[in-house]
């Protein structure tokens, strides 16, 4: 059976032996069809992290001019809900769908092998890039994607969600949940990692992932005057590690020194006033639940107090920053007359967060690790100058304290699915659609859900979704446009109920009533847990009804368990540790593995593989001896550096933010074979010893694994690329390229270590097996 197409079917031109004798004819345009005016541009700006009240037109006082002016023009949408987690919300917003349906029950980061947790999106479920691609719109991404699994993120992966494959057309950004705002681990730009050694002085990230969208537009416009765009600008901040310039850190200099409970009540004072919430309206007292406790500022001695008060000057200044640069793209849009048909969208991810722990942190990779077997020694803090705090030496995040103020007025985090971890700043703005009637500027108390923005905003560029994409059915959508809220302040929630669910924590939201958890980790789902507010009298979620009104607690919770079998929400996390499986094909990433000059560096997850939670071997040849870095791995938060200097082999390990330094003696002109091993010691520790040409040099005191997410940066050879694991020898040297001839770097990954998973999942089956 022939499959050769006729390539002439379906033309509706003639067709002749030459040209004279036939009629030529053209596709017709794809852009959506509108008599009176152009489809307008579409600008999503998500922050990261981002507490409801962190911006002036939600009761905050860090200066936000740009916001207010968007604002105070357009929409607040007061009552918008997210998903508590980074990734699970960024697969809500730009499909249309709950994130268990598209594989994201949690973060990037894991992979226990159920579908919710495939974090893929399938072909059956177009993105809002896609879909207005399809409909003749430019399409960009800038910033943080986290929609690609950790393990994929590295040059040797298929690319397949990565974000040209999802409809954008250019991207710069990082693919991963973190990084670092003066030194970035790994930036790609559309499917390609950049060979960045170092970065200026003055680089931060912030302004760079904006410079790259003003190009983006600016460049669309030269060549084409007419072709609406869309801008997805994911900014890292403010997720931590919390990092800002100097001088956006000098405008709030005392700010804070009065404390998160007098910060609470002035921004939760602002947002009656605004009339943010109905009468009647209270303030939560502070955070009290097991594990989320805030203290009073009062009881915190007066240096503590300075301390704590300076991280929150830090994030400010990341807010602040982030408004700025947004002064920076609109400035742009209006130069270039196209501000006033541009769709801005300004909202966060999800609540602030509590991650930084009663104290906060100076070591961020170091508070971060979660591991069952932590010693007794284990410091989640490092002592810093406090001057130090924000900038590129150090890697803080701020106390819960800061993120309880953050959510006002709402209760505990980012994580949970109480309001704190769920609802956020919201604004909308569209000049052209308040003209047209499209919009009515003001204030919406209307229930929304993340989910319902890809189908506001193809409704707002005139487009229908399509049934069938290239030919595949498409998934129905769980989101419902709100366009008629947006032109009508009368009109009612068109999203009248949504399940949630984020490791183990639940709500079930139904016409004003939401039944919710905090899930205790590794105790039983049962409805004992289950807590009832009524949010449209309390919205802060003080009074349960659970025990007044039991039938509708019964009603809701079966309801929530329709919804996740549903959604794919199955299975719950519980105390099995399966959340830390990885697929067994990632085995393979810890054979030796032999690294030749030139190699760029590693990506951070390839990196891991070869020394986490194990011991290993570092195996370096040299034809000829010189000065530099032979290899190095990590950056200012956890590392360590082999290098050579003034003719002598020395090793500098960097333990979550402390410097260790090691000093292995000459080594003179010539071939050398130098190893470095690290034998992985009971309480997650390593021993260091330094070989040259076979005869032992030296040997480190034991010193911390760096485990979790740590070390962030990954394995280069010959140069300490970008963020030091050093930074005198940094001060000293720069990136310190090595002088010599290298000639090879093998890492020969070891036994796991005695608290590494594997060790304690054997020791759990022989145990088993010698009990049967």
């Amino acid at each position: 059976m022939s499959t050769r197409r006729d390539p002439y079917e379906g033309f509706p031109g003639r067709i002749g032996r030459t040209f004279a004798e036939s009629e030529p004819a053209w596709p017709t345009p794809t852009l959506p069809a509108s008599a009176d005016r152009r489809p307008p541009n579409i600008v999503v700006v998500l922050v990261d992290d981002m507490g409801y009240s962190d911006i002036g037109p939600f009761g905050s006082e860090i200066p936000t001019p740009v916001l207010d002016g968007l604002a105070e023009d357009g929409v607040r949408l007061t009552n918008y809900h997210t998903m508590p987690l980074c990734s699970p919300a960024r697969a809500a917003l730009l499909t249309g769908l709950n994130p268990h349906r598209v594989g994201y029950a949690m973060v990037a980061n894991a992979d226990p092998g159920f579908p919710g947790y495939g974090m893929e999106i399938a072909d059956d479920i177009p993105t809002l890039a896609e879909l207005l691609h399809d409909a003749g719109y430019a399409t960009y991404a800038v910033g943080k994607w986290h929609l690609v699994r950790d393990s994929a993120s590295n040059a040797a992966d298929d690319r397949a969600n990565w974000p040209l494959q999802k409809g954008f057309d250019q991207y710069y950004g990082v693919l991963e949940g973190l990084t670092s705002l003066f030194h970035p681990h790994q930036l790609v730009r559309d499917n390609t990692p950049l060979p960045i050694d170092d970065f200026a002085d003055d680089y931060y990230y912030t302004d760079d992932i904006t410079d790259q969208a003003i190009a983006m537009v600016k460049s669309l416009r030269a060549h084409d005057a007419d072709k609406p765009f869309f801008l997805y600008l994911a900014h890292n901040a403010v997720h931590g590690p919390l990092q800002a310039k100097a001088e956006d850190i000098a405008r709030h200099r005392g700010r804070y020194d009065a404390g998160w409970d007098t910060l609470r009540d002035t921004r939760f004072a602002a947002q009656i006033a605004a009339g943010l919430f109905p009468p009647g309206t209270r303030l939560p007292a502070r955070n009290s639940e097991a594990g989320e406790e805030v203290p009073p500022w009062d009881s915190l001695p007066p240096a503590q107090q300075r301390l704590y008060a300076r991280y929150m000057e830090v994030y400010a200044a990341l807010v602040d920053n982030i408004d700025q640069n947004l002064g920076r793209l609109t400035e742009t849009l209006a130069a270039l007359g196209e501000l006033d048909n541009t769709i801005i969208v300004f909202t966060s991810d999800n609540g602030g967060t509590g991650e930084g722990g009663a104290e906060g942190t100076r070591s961020y990779f170091s508070r971060f690790v979660h591991h069952p077997g932590l010693p007794g020694d284990w410091d989640p803090d490092v002592d810093r100058d406090p001057e130090l705090i924000g900038g590129p030496r150090s890697l803080v995040h701020y106390p819960r304290g800061w993120g309880m103020a953050s959510n006002t007025p709402f209760r505990l985090y980012k994580g949970h699915t109480y309001a704190g971890g769920v609802r956020v700043p919201f604004v909308l703005s569209w000049p052209e659609g308040t003209r047209t009637g499209r919009l009515t500027p003001g204030q919406r108390p209307q229930y929304q859900y993340v989910t319902d923005l890809t189908p506001t905003l193809l409704d707002l560029a005139g487009l229908d979704r399509p049934a069938t994409r290239r030919g595949v059915p498409l998934q129905e959508l769980d989101g419902a446009t709100f366009t008629p809220v947006l032109a009508d302040p009368a009109h009612a929630s068109t999203h009248g109920e949504q399940y949630c669910e984020m490791t183990g924590n639940r709500s079930h939201y139904r016409d004003g009533h939401k039944l919710v958890t905090l899930h205790e980790p590794g105790t039983p789902y049962d409805d004992a847990e289950w807590a009832l507010y009524d949010i449209r009298t309390d919205p802060t979620e003080i009074h349960d009804l659970a025990a007044e009104r039991p039938d509708l607690v019964a009603e809701l919770s079966a309801a929530w368990e329709a919804a996740a079998w549903r959604n794919g929400v199955f299975p719950l996390p519980d105390g099995s540790g399966a959340l830390s499986r990885r697929n067994p094909a990632d085995q393979r990433l810890s054979r030796p593995l032999t690294l030749l000059p030139g190699t760029p560096e590693l990506e951070r997850y390839r990196s891991s593989r070869l020394i986490s939670q194990r011991s290993f071997t570092i195996e370096i040849r040299i034809e000829q001896s010189g000065e530099g870095v032979l290899v190095s791995h990590g950056d200012q938060g956890g590392g360590y550096n082999l290098h050579i200097e003034n003719g002598r082999l020395r090793l500098a390990y960097n333990e979550y933010g402390v410097l260790h330094e090691t000093d292995a003696g000459p080594v003179p002109p010539g071939p050398h074979d130098i190893r470095l091993t690290a034998t992985a010691e009971p309480g997650l520790r390593w021993r260091f010893t330094l070989t040259v040409d076979a005869t032992d040099r030296a040997t480190s005191p034991s010193v911390h694994q760096l485990i979790g997410m740590a070390p962030f940066q990954g394995i280069s050879i010959g140069i300490d690329r970008k963020s030091p694991v050093s930074w005198p020898l940094y001060e000293r040297h720069r990136t310190f390229p090595f002088t010599g001839r290298l000639t090879s770097v093998t890492y020969h990954p070891g036994a796991p270590g005695p608290d590494s998973p594997e060790a304690v999942a054997e020791a759990l089956r022989e145990a088993a097996a010698a009990f049967e």
